[in-house]
């Protein structure tokens, strides 16, 4: 048995009492949660209090994302690129997350960011509320709604902030503040009839109307249509109009709840913002979500950069109080692995690295916990014995299955080249032709099949495979990559961060933060 679950707790878990609102003490995933950070204790002593808390989530950021970004970092600055160290790999403790949800082997974005900032495992699909909700119902989501680490710290005069690339609504940063059966449900329109008309709120407006304490404080992203009436323009694209169908126009709403708030919508307002006390910021660079960082510079009106972002937010929270709970998303890390694109889910994924650079440079000295982890994996791999210093986003040279002429590319048994990345589903399949899904395109066209598949693999030599728009080999043909279930890592430094070691369940991040704040029930 695992030392995090007791046998009473694993019992529960089997056949799980219904956790009503307020009593998520008695959610036994909860239990077990806590339970296993009492024995962490016992192994490391009472950890140091934590002031601060930085979480950095990098979606879809799995083992074999994290060694080919680092690859790929050092290779970009002239080196090798293997003996690369990414930023939060500089961090002191190191532990395994087992990311399932209660009803999936492989999990999504928001049973796991549950997980991570309310302490409980639940469905797939569902937000700040347990188990016992299935997807949809809304009737029985207000009785199982679980608090999230955001609301707890606005209860307790902390300050808090959300930072991601995707839409501030989307299911990572809305694991902050939002309670959902439906992760979809980020405006109006994507709530079913009977839900709104019994009063229940989109997820934008979860995030305006966010009841406890004062409110966010920082909250940086994407998704500017959700908060927008459809028959406003967009100040950056004026043919694109809201999204929202109820006539709210949640910025005007948000800026009468905080008349000293500033809201910004392109980088240079952002960067002109300076620190107030409190602050109060609302950020929304793109009508849905923002350009992948490879990108960013061909932006029209110019977005930040997620380091920029995450400096910002930690300037105007570093004066708080009482400390300050701050959420960083890497968001579209996880959206160029479903597009089966490497070369913009490892630049993501550097730029994660550069984020929580700036977070050690900003909080260096400080009482600031700093954890790193992901939300779940990617089907991304490794593999055909390339030489040291091979490029990562290059063809395969080295010792199996190597060309009879020297440096040439590694064979297959038919005899073409293959890279060192690849997935083991997705759009990437030998001969995709006229099924593109949204996102890059590459493979060159050759004769297909009826079903559309040709028979064999293409002729890499004749394909960059280090550019921006391609596409890694899948195994499986599929329009879009998955998820992968393995387990994801977790990164921790400052006070409290030796409780992060182990192989744990997802949830235990959230008690792990929890006793590092020294917040008790």
């Amino acid at each position: 048995m695992h030392r995090s679950l007791t046998a009473a707790a694993l019992l529960t878990l089997a056949c799980p009492a219904i956790a009503g609102a307020g009593d998520v003490k008695a959610n036994p995933w909860y239990q077990a949660g806590r339970a296993a950070v009492a024995q962490a204790r016992t192994e490391v002593g009472a950890p140091a209090r934590a002031r601060n808390v930085i979480l950095f989530v990098g979606d879809g950021m799995g083992i074999a994302t994290v060694t080919a970004a680092r690859i790929r970092d050092g290779q970009l600055r002239g080196q090798s690129g293997e003996e690369n160290i990414l930023a939060f790999e500089t961090l002191p403790f190191t532990a395994l997350a087992k990311t399932y949800s209660t009803d999936f082997q492989v999990p999504d974005s928001a049973g796991t960011i549950t997980a991570l900032l309310a302490g409980v495992k639940t469905r797939s699909g569902v937000l700040g509320v347990d188990e016992t909700v299935a997807r949809n119902d809304f009737a029985a989501a207000a009785a199982a709604v679980v608090p999230t680490l955001f609301e707890q710290a606005e209860d307790r005069g902390l300050w808090t902030g959300v930072v991601t690339t995707t839409r501030i609504t989307h299911a990572t940063p809305a694991g902050a503040y939002a309670h959902t059966p439906n992760r979809n449900w980020e405006v109006d329109g994507q709530v079913p009839a009977a839900a709104r008309a019994a009063g229940f709120k989109d997820i934008a407006r979860q995030l305006v109307e966010f009841a406890r304490g004062d409110g966010l404080e920082v909250a940086l992203g994407g998704g500017r249509a959700m908060f927008f009436p459809n028959t406003v323009a967009d100040p950056e694209y004026p043919a694109q109009r809201g999204a929202r169908l109820d006539g709210r126009d949640l910025v005007a709403q948000w800026r009468a709840r905080y008349p000293g708030g500033v809201y910004v919508w392109n980088r240079d307002e952002l960067l002109a913002v300076t620190a107030a006390t409190p602050p109060r910021l609302l950020g929304l660079f793109d009508p849905s979500h923002m350009q992948y960082e490879a990108d960013r510079a061909s932006d029209g009106a110019g977005e930040p950069s997620l380091a920029e972002m995450t400096a910002k937010a930690i300037a105007l929270l570093a004066p708080a109080p009482r400390g300050y709970v701050l959420l960083v998303e890497g968001g579209r890390i996880d959206h160029a692995h479903h597009a089966g694109n490497a070369y913009r889910a490892l630049g993501d994924t550097i730029e994660l690295s550069n984020a929580v650079r700036v977070a050690l440079e900003r909080t260096a000295g400080t009482e600031t916990l700093i954890v790193v982890t992901a939300d779940h994996s990617h089907t991304l791999t490794l593999a055909g014995y390339p030489k040291r210093g091979n490029p990562i986003l290059g063809l395969v040279r080295g010792s199996s299955g190597e060309s009879p002429v020297r440096d040439a590319p590694a064979q297959d048994l038919s005899g073409r080249a293959y890279t060192t990345l690849g997935y083991a589903n997705g759009p990437g399949y030998p001969g995709r032709s006229d099924r593109q899904p949204e996102g890059p395109k590459h493979f060159p066209h050759e004769p297909t099949s009826a079903s559309g598949v040709t028979q064999g693999r293409p002729d890499l030599t004749r394909v960059a495979t280090d550019g921006p728009d391609f596409l890694q080999e899948s195994t499986l043909p599929l329009g879009a990559e998955t998820h992968a279930g393995e387990d994801v890592p977790i990164y921790a430094g400052g006070p409290g961060a030796a409780l992060f070691h182990g192989v744990r369940e997802q949830n235990y991040v959230y008690h792990a933060i929890v006793a590092a704040l020294g917040w008790s029930d």
